[in-house]
């Protein structure tokens, strides 16, 4: 799928304008506070990343994580002992993301760049892992993106992505008007896709799932989140929580999948 008319500068001017999650703190931006209230706001909020991702998994592997932001999961993986390296297009997430490694002593590599062009900004050699969490849906041609991530690939790479569901609650409330897909109105480029449709990109790009799931519903008021209340939305206030479980794992907003070299 292509956004020909949408370019990737203007991806990253919207992407500099506001990076992601940067406003999960009332602290003083790029301080430890800072970071630590971050850290616990995403991971409360999506706390199906930290078994996804698998942190733990890692330790001594080369990972190579497409789009860090400002260094949640990096942070992470790096604890866990992985030899890291992050890939950003926004410069002003990519500097706070390498902030926040200096601040907590962490080991990383950072490149700001583009994953359409990833092989002409980084040296061409196999990674264990490569991660990327809601970034490749942003996009202007993902299966452009998907054939130079191959390039980091050996047979036993894992590549862990997450993509926007289609089949989804949100998108639902997304094709009626009454939602948006991300926190910042305006987002240029957030495409989803439904199992079959992510399965057919990636087989064009050389690449096969291995595992695939839904899961994520975000149930509270956006305006008051945003305000750090966390109020849930009427309809989510009196629902059982293995009924939420449910709609979670069929109608997610998150696609997440394992994949491999075909």
């Amino acid at each position: 799928m292509s956004d020909s008319k949408i370019s990737v500068q203007q991806v990253e001017d919207f992407w500099d304008a506001q990076p992601c999650n940067i406003n999960h703190s009332k602290k003083v931006v790029g301080t430890k506070e800072y970071f630590d209230d971050v850290e616990e706001r995403k991971y409360f909020v999506e706390p199906h990343i930290k078994g996804f991702a698998n942190f733990l998994n890692w330790k001594n592997k080369k990972v190579l994580e497409i789009g860090c932001g400002i260094g949640t999961d990096a942070v992470n993986f790096a604890r866990a002992g992985a030899v890291y390296t992050g890939i950003e297009l926004s410069q002003k997430s990519l500097n706070l993301a390498q902030q926040r490694f200096n601040v907590f002593g962490l080991n990383g590599t950072f490149i700001k760049g583009n994953v359409e062009n990833l092989s002409s900004i980084l040296k061409k050699e196999p990674y264990d892992l490569i991660y990327s969490f809601g970034v490749i849906h942003h996009t202007p041609n993902i299966t452009d993106a998907l054939l130079e991530i191959k390039k980091f690939a050996h047979r036993q790479t894992t590549i862990k992505l997450m993509v926007y569901h289609s089949n989804s609650w949100k998108q639902s409330l997304i094709n009626d008007g009454l939602d948006q897909p991300e926190a910042q109105s305006g987002c240029l480029i957030a495409n989803s896709y439904s199992k079959d449709e992510i399965e057919i990109i990636l087989k064009n790009a050389g690449l096969k799932i291995d595992s695939i799931s839904v899961d994520h519903i975000f149930p509270y008021n956006v305006e008051k989140y945003k305000k750090h209340e966390y109020e849930k939305e009427p309809w989510f206030k009196d629902m059982p929580s293995e009924v939420i479980k449910v709609l979670e794992k069929n109608f997610g907003w998150h696609l997440l999948l394992d994949a491999s070299l075909i």
